[in-house]
């Protein structure tokens, strides 16, 4: 009895207060979006509304359980429970139906569940109890090894279900293993070649300066931010000005000769071809240095030119024969390069025009005419926001913003006072998928970010992502709940 009192003393009740303000606040959105005036009852279970409203009653009921659970459950289940969901995630790619170009629902009688949205939190519980065992360090090749296969499985069994946008949540992932020693080098691989990836694609057969070939402009602004690149890790990582000052001189030098050509004869020129002829004199100078210094960092440094190349030639082939057709759409619609306001632009332009007519204050509850007139087809799940925007506007936006930005930071400040490596990797697992999540789904919504259909965390209509994320929520606050004990041990 004693410690059941001690449980209820610890819990975090303001994350809870955010959670369940975020829940309802989300039931409102979803009756206002689909409400009809010709509805009679505010919980007609034949209406999303009313179907939400039980969800909401099973997941406060779920999170209440969580609670009571001993702590050290969901360190000790961790590995069974990941077995499972990959089983799980391999039963449904076997047996589900084809729904919207998705193998992800089982059908349970008239209750549907989506496997994957509960994986997010196994996956993390394991990712947690691997890397708070005995001797692991995530610079060791082989927990490394293992650690990216306890992630990727999932990953890859997910993108096999063509739920893409579901998988690449997993890539937030990479914030945890930067927070507990990942290298930020590797941090910096994935933005370069993000980055990359999006300037090769926004730019191919675009010209903007006459010297320059069209088809070449893209890969010419990489090669450049390539070769910034190298220096600034030159500088950092190997603590020589000097060498970082040589290869930007040589670099000055170089296309000021070649520039001065092209002015005096008039004649295009490859600014393409002199980039990978720096990069070139780069990788040689680089390699030169690392043997007259004995420091390996610099060929790294000269391996990093030479991805960049690679990866920068694979560009076009990746997003012309891997991604589907309708995720080039959306990659086009978001970088501007097409204004599909009829097709696969639709959805996020009649979202801008039922945000932007909200004004400050909104139309008021109900009140929406976009979402009431069913302009925005998915008002009530991947873009529940819009319906806060025009219903509430301004003011209703920045205040569920601020609910969710009070949420992650109370998150953050939780993960660090765990005194359990276990609890404190699994806070910041949840952290960062739940910032994912809301950082893409409100980026897409306002045409910042590309529609991979992904729900906004506690507000979006759906029973399992709603579940799911009580569910990874609230094992962290029993966790959190627990972390005195650790003191007595």
């Amino acid at each position: 009895m004693s410690r059941q009192i001690s449980i209820l003393k610890d819990i975090d009740w303001l994350t809870i207060a955010l959670y369940v303000t975020l829940v309802v606040g989300g039931w409102f959105a979803i009756y206002g979006a689909v409400y009809n005036y010709e509805d009679a009852f505010w919980g007609d279970f034949s209406q999303k509304y009313g179907k939400q409203l039980a969800w909401i009653v099973c997941s406060f009921i779920t999170g209440a359980i969580l609670l009571t659970l001993d702590s050290r459950v969901y360190n000790i289940l961790a590995y069974f429970l990941y077995v499972a969901s990959i089983f799980l995630l391999i039963i449904t790619i076997l047996i589900a139906r084809d729904i919207n170009g998705s193998r992800s629902w089982l059908e349970l009688g008239p209750i549907s569940l989506q496997p994957v949205e509960f994986s997010k939190a196994i996956t993390c519980l394991a990712m947690a109890k691997f890397m708070s065992s005995y001797g692991f360090k995530i610079s060791n090749i082989k927990d490394a090894t293992i650690l990216a296969f306890i992630i990727l499985l999932p990953f890859g069994l997910i993108l096999l279900q063509r739920e893409t946008g579901s998988a690449i949540v997993y890539s937030a992932l990479l914030f945890v293993l930067y927070r507990e020693g990942m290298p930020g080098i590797i941090l910096l691989l994935v933005i370069c070649c993000s980055v990359f990836f999006i300037m090769v694609v926004k730019y191919d057969n675009v010209g903007i300066i006459a010297a320059l070939p069209q088809e070449s402009y893209g890969m010419f602004l990489v090669m450049i931010m390539a070769i910034i690149t190298q220096i600034v890790l030159i500088v950092i990582y190997c603590r020589n000005v000097t060498t970082a000052r040589n290869i930007l001189l040589g670099n000055i030098v170089l296309f000021g000769v070649t520039f001065l050509f092209y002015r005096l004869f008039h004649k295009p020129v490859h600014f393409t071809y002199v980039a990978y002829a720096s990069i070139g004199l780069s990788i040689v100078y680089l390699s030169i240095t690392a043997f007259f210094r004995r420091n390996f960092t610099y060929v790294g440094i000269a391996f990093f030119l030479i991805g960049s190349i690679i990866f920068s030639n694979t560009c076009d082939y990746i997003f012309d024969n891997i991604l589907q057709p309708h995720q080039q759409e959306r990659i086009k619609e978001t970088l501007g390069m097409k204004n599909d306001t009829k097709g696969g632009g639709y959805n996020v332009d009649q979202s801008v025009i039922a945000i932007g007519s909200g004004g400050l204050t909104g139309k008021g509850f109900l009140n929406g005419t976009q979402t009431k007139l069913k302009y925005v087809p998915a008002r009530d799940t991947d873009f529940i926001f819009c319906t806060v925007g025009e219903e509430h506007g301004f003011v209703g936006s920045v205040l569920v913003l601020s609910l969710y930005l009070i949420l992650l930071m109370r998150l953050i400040y939780l993960a660090e006072r765990q005194r359990s490596p276990f609890s404190r990797i699994y806070g910041y697992c949840v952290t960062s998928i739940l910032f994912f999540h809301f950082a893409i789904n409100i980026g897409m919504v306002v045409g910042l970010t590309p529609v991979i259909g992904i729900p906004l965390p506690f507000f979006s209509y759906g029973g399992s992502s709603l579940l799911a994320f009580t569910i990874l929520l609230f094992i962290f606050i029993r966790l959190d709940a627990s972390r005195r004990e650790y003191l007595k041990n």
